[in-house]
């Protein structure tokens, strides 16, 4: 066989710079004929059908077809399986044996993409869809009015009145048992005053410059800024220089997931020259949350292949445990901790899995433990905002069940996940008799360990 058709393998696959500027992108009968094509490959293959809803939907629409076959399902149906993807991309990275540089070429998360592209340019959402969607994914805005001292205090009263759930439900579509972000006037910029550093004598290895600009991002700024506090505490033990950004905007994964490509340059056009400027003067960049390191790692650098300032961002901006872990391998990561951690279940996030990174959590971690760390690879159903729509949100649980399922069934202390959107999410759902600690992040276990 073709070495170059061969399926599976151990190398990285190809990934293709997303061609949304092309007048082709968007024609619908050209996208209706390559979802066709792919589906048609997935139908025959079912490999990915325990990931999420978006296969069993796909599998279930062809199987009760009258033909049993994917020409016999209507081709509006096709936006059914499209409403189910929410980019996690762990198909094309963990499962599909048919990513180029096989000659079928399949990426089905960018073709969702561009379907979910297509939908949103026209306007084929309802009212409370379109102001529910514009809620979730204006993180600036609502973070900036929300973030007030005492609207703070207000908006988490109100966010969590039953009252008030039932008719986000009835009004928005947000499920009324859903988690909702809380909000905390004590932000890191204010929190940074009391932690900023200057005596750091910067090591730089062949890697890592030493000097860190801190990319907060909207929830680790705005709604649990402690992850960011201890992540400067962490990088400050192992004596790296760490500041804030001057200013930052949403990394622009909400309004991708959508199909929003404009406000996604809008955005990325707001960070990048920032960025840059930090890239130039030497900084590294790092931020807490998986799945804005893959925005400016992997989807702005696809989107927007011919902007060097994109692809030189790309280059020097990390995962907070893949930076240490650098700093690691040149002996620069210190292992004086006071205290341990037993019985860690960890469930990396599937944004940081798909950078393709390694373990690097895990292997970060089990230097505070004195037991194994139990790696659970699957989805923690949350996923954006999937987990607060209505008519997901039940599917989401579905999701996460493996994951509670384990945790329920181990002997563990201590639950933690790279994202913290996804340890919320399960940890709700963990029973209560386990006494299992469920509100760190992995940093902040370093820290704890650390007791700094």
């Amino acid at each position: 066989m073709n070495p170059i058709t061969k399926e599976g393998g151990l190398g990285a696959p190809t990934r293709h710079n997303i061609d949304w500027k092309n007048p082709s992108f968007w024609n619908e009968s050209e996208l209706n004929d390559e979802l066709f094509r792919v589906f048609d490959i997935c139908h025959g293959c079912r490999r990915c059908v325990s990931l999420c809803d978006a296969f069993p939907t796909l599998f279930d629409l062809i199987d009760e077809s009258t033909n049993f076959d994917l020409e016999s399902v209507d081709k509006k149906d096709y936006t059914k399986v499209v409403d189910e993807c929410y980019l996690c991309d762990l198909c094309y990275q963990t499962k599909c044996p048919y990513v180029p540089p096989h000659e079928w070429n399949l990426d089905f998360p960018h073709l969702m993409l561009r379907a979910k592209a297509l939908k949103f340019k026209n306007n084929k959402f309802d009212l409370r869809s379109k102001i529910r969607n514009f809620v979730l994914s204006s993180t600036d805005l609502i973070f900036s009015i929300g973030n007030k001292p005492l609207l703070d205090k207000i908006f988490n009263f109100l966010l969590s009145n039953k009252l008030i759930k039932i008719l986000l439900q009835k009004f928005l579509k947000i499920h009324h048992a859903a988690a909702l972000p809380k909000f905390d006037s004590n932000t890191i910029i204010k929190r940074y005053k009391n932690l900023k550093v200057n005596n750091i004598e910067v090591k730089s290895t062949k890697t890592t410059t030493g000097k860190v600009k801190l990319f907060a991002t909207c929830y680790c700024s705005f709604s649990e800024p402690e992850i960011s506090e201890d992540l400067v505490k962490v990088f400050q033990h192992n004596e790296i220089l760490v500041e804030l950004c001057d200013k930052e905007n949403c990394c622009g994964m909400p309004k991708l997931e959508l199909g929003d490509l404009a406000a996604v340059e809008k955005l990325k056009d707001k960070n990048v020259d920032r960025l840059y400027e930090y890239v130039e003067q030497g900084w590294d960049i790092v931020s807490p949350v998986p799945s804005c390191v893959l925005m400016f790692k992997q989807e702005l650098p696809l989107l927007f292949p011919n902007d060097k300032k994109v692809q030189m961002i790309k280059e020097k901006i990390f995962d907070p445990f893949e930076y240490l872990s650098l700093r690691d391998k040149e002996g620069l990561f210190k292992k004086d901790f006071k205290q341990k951690a037993q019985n860690i279940a960890y469930q990396p996030a599937c944004h940081q899995r798909v950078q393709n990174l390694g373990p690097k959590t895990k292997e970060l971690l089990s230097y505070i433990s004195n037991e194994n760390i139990s790696m659970i690879e699957r989805c923690s159903g949350h996923d954006g905002s999937y987990a607060i729509k209505a008519e997901s949100f039940e599917k989401a649980l579905k999701i996460r069940r493996p994951v509670i399922s384990k945790i329920n069934k181990g002997e563990f202390t201590n639950f933690t996940s790279d994202c913290p959107m996804a340890a919320k999410f399960i940890g709700s759902g963990i029973e209560n008799e386990k006494n299992v600690e469920t509100n760190n992040h992995p940093i902040s276990l370093i820290r704890k360990s650390y007791d700094i």
